[in-house]
C-alpha cells in the first residue's frame, strides 16, 4: 500500500497531462475498423465471374466478329455501287474530239481539219456512278454465306466452351479455399491436442512415471504440428488469390465463403456427353471443311455478271455538260490460272478428311473423359465411407491411449502414433470430400451440362 501511494505520488501534473494527450492522439488516429467481408455462396461466385471475368468478354467478342463476317458475306448477294467524280484537261485531238461528243457539245465547226489537227485545251469535269451485280456464280456466295453462318455458331460454342470452363473453374478454386482451411481446421486440433499431451507428459512425469525424454518427444511433436499449421496458412492465401482471379477481381480482395464443403448432394444423372461444346465444334469444323470445299469448286464454273453505269460530263463543273448511261450483261470464266484452283479443290478434300477425323476423335476422348468423371465420383464416395468410419476409429485409438498413458501402461511412442494416425484420417476424409464434390463437377462438365444453377454447386 506505501508502494502504490509512493507511486502515484511521483507522478506530476505534467506526467498526468502527457499520458491523457498521448491517449487522446492514438484514440483520434485509430484506424477504421474493417467492412465486413463480402458473403459469397458458390452460385453467387459462378454468377459473378460469368458477368466480369476476361475470357467471357473475349469469347462474347469474338462471336460478334463472327457475326461481322457472316454480314460481310451477305453482301455478296447485295450489288456494288459507287460515285466518282474526276477532273481532266488536255489539247490532245482524240481527248478533244471525244469529250466534246460525251459533252453533248460537238458542232460543224469542229469538223474544220484545223482545229480536229489542232484544238485548244478542252476541260472536263466528270461524275459517274455504277452498280455491279453478280448475278450466277454457280453457289459460290451461297456457300460463302453458309461458312460465315457456321463460323458463327462455331464462335457461339466456343462461348459456351469459354463458360462451361469458367464455371468449373471457380467451381473447383472455390472449394479449394475451403479444403484449405478444413485442413487448417485440422492442423489446429492437432496443435491443441498435442499442447494437452504436452501438459499430460508433464504431469505424468513429475508423477515419476515418465522420463524427460517422452517431454522433449511431445515437444517435437507440438512444433511438428505447429509447422503444418503454418504451411496449410499459406496455402489458405494461395487457394484465395487463386479463387480471385477467377471470379475477375483483385487478388487481395477478402471474400467470406458461404458454400460449405461436403460432398455432392446425389450424383448427376448423366447418359451420353452429348452436350459438350467440343463434339458440337467439331460436327460444325466439318460441316464448314465441305462448305469451303463446295466454295472452292464454284471457281471452276463462270460467272454471269451485270453492270449498269450513268455519268454526266461537262466543260464547266455545273453547265456545259451532257449525260449518258450504260448497261450491260457478261460472262467471267478463269479458263487457267495455274493449278490454283485444282489444288485449292485438293486441300479443301484434305481438310474435310481432317475435320472428319477430327470429329471421331473427340468423340473418343470426351466419352473417356465422362467414364473417368463417373469413376472418380464412385470412388470418392467410397473414400469417404472408409474415412469417415477410420476417423472413428482413430479417435477412439487415441483416447483409450491417452488413458494408458496417463496410466502409466504405454509408451510416448504409442500416443504420439495415434495422435498422426488421427490427423491423417481426418486429412484423407476432407480431401475424399473435397474430390467428391469435383468429380460431380466434372462428371456435369464432362457431360456438357454444367451450369450456374447446376445441383452440383449448392
Amino acid at each position: 500500500m506505501h508502494l502504490s501511494r509512493f507511486r502515484l505520488n511521483c507522478i506530476s501534473p505534467n506526467d498526468v497531462r502527457r499520458i491523457l494527450f498521448s491517449f487522446l492522439h492514438c484514440a483520434l488516429w485509430l484506424p477504421p475498423s474493417p467492412l465486413a467481408a463480402e458473403t459469397l455462396t458458390l452460385p453467387e461466385a459462378v454468377a459473378q465471374a460469368l458477368a466480369r471475368h476476361p475470357s467471357i468478354e473475349a469469347a462474347k467478342a469474338q462471336t460478334g466478329v463472327a457475326v461481322a463476317r457472316t454480314a460481310q458475306a451477305r453482301s455478296g448477294y447485295l450489288p456494288k455501287v459507287n460515285y466518282a467524280e474526276s477532273f481532266q484537261s488536255s489539247n490532245n485531238p482524240v481527248f478533244a474530239f471525244s469529250t466534246l461528243l460525251t459533252q453533248r457539245r460537238f458542232s460543224a465547226a469542229n469538223f474544220a481539219i484545223d482545229a480536229l489537227n489542232h484544238p485548244g485545251f478542252v476541260n472536263n469535269f466528270q461524275s459517274s456512278v455504277s452498280v455491279d451485280q453478280v448475278l450466277y456464280d454457280f453457289g459460290g456466295v451461297r456457300a460463302g454465306v453458309n461458312s460465315a453462318q457456321l463460323g458463327e455458331k462455331l464462335s457461339a460454342e466456343q462461348e459456351r466452351f469459354a463458360r462451361l470452363q469458367l464455371i468449373a473453374k471457380v467451381a473447383r478454386t472455390y472449394h479449394t479455399v475451403t479444403l484449405a482451411e478444413q485442413f487448417v481446421k485440422a492442423a489446429q486440433q492437432a496443435v491443441q491436442s498435442a499442447a494437452a499431451d504436452l501438459a499430460r507428459a508433464e504431469a505424468v512425469r513429475a508423477a515419476g512415471l515418465s522420463t524427460d525424454a517422452d517431454v522433449l518427444s511431445i515437444r517435437v511433436h507440438l512444433a511438428a504440428m505447429r509447422e503444418q499449421q503454418i504451411q496449410r496458412q499459406s496455402g489458405v492465401e494461395i487457394a484465395r488469390a487463386a479463387l480471385n482471379e477467377a471470379l475477375g477481381q483483385p487478388l487481395d480482395t477478402v471474400v467470406a465463403l458461404a458454400t460449405p464443403l461436403t460432398a455432392a448432394a446425389a450424383a448427376p444423372a448423366v447418359s451420353s456427353a452429348g452436350e459438350r461444346p467440343e463434339l458440337r465444334q467439331a460436327a460444325l469444323a466439318r460441316e464448314l471443311a465441305e462448305s469451303q470445299a463446295t466454295g472452292a469448286r464454284s471457281a471452276l464454273y463462270p460467272q454471269l455478271t451485270g453492270r449498269a453505269a450513268w455519268e454526266a460530263n461537262r466543260g464547266r463543273f455545273v453547265n456545259q455538260g451532257g449525260a449518258n448511261w450504260y448497261f450491260g450483261v457478261g460472262v467471267r470464266w478463269n479458263l487457267f490460272n495455274g493449278f490454283a484452283d485444282r489444288a485449292r479443290l485438293e486441300e479443301s478434300a484434305q481438310t474435310v478428311a481432317k475435320s472428319k477425323a477430327n470429329e471421331r476423335e473427340t468423340l473418343a476422348g470426351v466419352n473417356l473423359e465422362l467414364r473417368q468423371a463417373q469413376a472418380s465420383l464412385t470412388a470418392a464416395r467410397q473414400r469417404i465411407e472408409v474415412a469417415t468410419a477410420t476417423v472413428a476409429q482413430a479417435e477412439e485409438s487415441l483416447r483409450i491411449t491417452k488413458n494408458r498413458y496417463e496410466a502409466g501402461l504405454t509408451t510416448v511412442t504409442d500416443l504420439l502414433r495415434t495422435e498422426t494416425a488421427l490427423l491423417d484420417a481426418t486429412t484423407r476424409r476432407i480431401a475424399a470430400t473435397y474430390d467428391h464434390r469435383l468429380a460431380a463437377i466434372s462428371l456435369e462438365l464432362a457431360a456438357g451440362t454444367l451450369s450456374g444453377d447446376s445441383n452440383v454447386l449448392q
